[in-house]
């Protein structure tokens, strides 16, 4: 395909799957025969990678499998793994029976994007560079598949938003649980008032959902990796492997832990929106928030959890409850329905499913996100959706930094009459970068 056959056509916006009209998609797997998006591949989209560690080694085997996707280039801060992603690119080509490629490489993923071969990209990052190449590959023109959670600030979302719409951008959000069935079940009996009116909404993330402070000891920086690049806009951080876990190519030894970033506050947001991007993500899908959210949140105190309050009276608490594994349970006067990953149960005979077919993949998102990008249409977590589910999230982390109750406006994506809780929504970039 040409340069000019893949210009930016006009942004449709159709084929929304939103709270308004829940579109299930099916259980999509891999086999060509059963699937036939499989058989839509008229045109090629070519992805570049942006960040190639353990999160992207399987998104690049996911992706690979769909017919018409070519992976085209790589960018990442770390040597080892620019060269880790080439020798995956072409093990993968090759056992495809395809001509292998050499995808480009960079360290800097602006010359990525200013790679015309490139049509859409995978951005796998950590948190806190998402809005910053997510809103320059908006201006690039790219299409994006975007990792959860969409990103690090409030105010960075509400700028990627913008930039989403203003450039007629395809971005999808990596919220895998959209694409699996036991989740979409929960979510239309719940929106269709199966259970009835709804109390409460459990939300299991993790035990400790919030995160700590820095304070992982310093350790000797390895050769090829560019910390000054890893840290981007935030405030100056001392190296620990844990970070950024090494790896080898010879002997071949992979990251053996994800990258800790997730847990302290100067690089994410915990356990909160780590796990809450998946499953906070269930509870506003099923409740029709996804687009909204709630008015207030209570931090934990003694043996009540972190609670959320929405407008009708409904509450969601971040809670563990059964048998403690991450997931959702909506509570209603006519019973319940509890989900999490291959599983589903409900207390009400006839809301039962069948269980997930063992072979079950959660790769119906990236297939729908290449879907999207040829049909020009919105795809099934586009990015207000990511940003609602994200802000939710966060302003659970604010109320518990700040250590009281919050009254959050979510139209307006404001604490109410708090200008202290309201100074972090953001923080200021460091090292000369900006937001837009």
């Amino acid at each position: 395909m040409s340069n000019s056959s893949f210009s930016r056509r006009k942004f449709l916006g159709a084929g929304l799957l939103t709270t308004a009209g829940l579109g299930l998609i099916p259980n999509l797997g891999f086999a060509a025969s059963a699937n036939p998006l499989f058989n839509v591949a008229n045109e090629r989209v070519r992805l570049g990678f942006i960040g190639v560690g353990r999160q992207a080694m399987g998104l690049l085997n996911n992706f690979m499998r769909i017919p018409g996707v070519e992976v085209v280039a790589g960018a990442d801060v770390y040597a080892i793994k620019r060269e880790r992603f080439a020798l995956r690119v072409q093990k993968n080509m090759t056992e495809a029976g395809k001509a292998y490629v050499a995808p480009k490489l960079y360290e800097d993923y602006r010359e990525l994007l200013s790679n015309p071969e490139v049509d859409a990209v995978v951005i796998a990052t950590p948190d806190h560079w998402h809005a910053i190449m997510a809103i320059d590959a908006c201006k690039a023109k790219k299409d994006i598949y975007l990792e959860k959670p969409l990103t690090f600030t409030i105010k960075e979302g509400q700028e990627l938003v913008k930039a989403v719409r203003a450039n007629g951008i395809v971005l999808a959000v990596g919220s895998m649980q959209r694409a699996a069935v036991n989740f979409q079940t929960a979510a239309m009996h719940v929106q269709k008032g199966r259970l009835g009116k709804i109390s409460q909404v459990l939300v299991h993330v993790g035990d400790n959902p919030h995160p700590k402070p820095y304070d992982l000891p310093e350790e000797v920086l390895p050769a090829g990796l560019n910390w000054e690049k890893w840290l981007g806009p935030i405030p100056k951080l001392h190296f620990n492997d844990l970070l950024n876990p090494g790896i080898s190519l010879n002997p071949e030894k992979n990251e053996g832990a994800w990258g800790a970033w997730r847990w302290y506050k100067e690089t994410g947001g915990g356990l909160m929106t780590d796990w809450g991007a998946h499953m906070i993500d269930v509870a506003q899908w099923g409740l029709s928030m996804d687009r909204n959210g709630p008015i207030e949140v209570i931090p934990a105190s003694g043996d009540k959890p972190l609670t959320y309050r929405y407008e009708d009276g409904v509450e969601m608490l971040i809670t563990k409850f059964d048998e403690g594994r991450q997931g959702v349970k909506f509570i209603g006067e006519n019973g319940w329905i509890k989900v999490s990953r291959g599983n589903y149960d409900t207390s009400i005979s006839d809301l039962e499913i069948g269980k997930e077919p063992e072979n079950f993949s959660f790769g119906g998102h990236h297939v729908d996100f290449i879907d999207s990008i040829r049909k020009r249409k919105d795809p099934i977590v586009p990015v207000e959706i990511g940003h609602s589910t994200c802000t939710v999230c966060t302003i659970g982390n604010i109320a518990a930094d700040l250590g009281r109750s919050l009254k959050w406006d979510p139209i307006a994506q404001v604490f109410t009459a708090d200008w202290e809780a309201n100074t972090k929504l953001h923080y200021t970039y460091q090292n000369g970068y900006t937001l837009t």
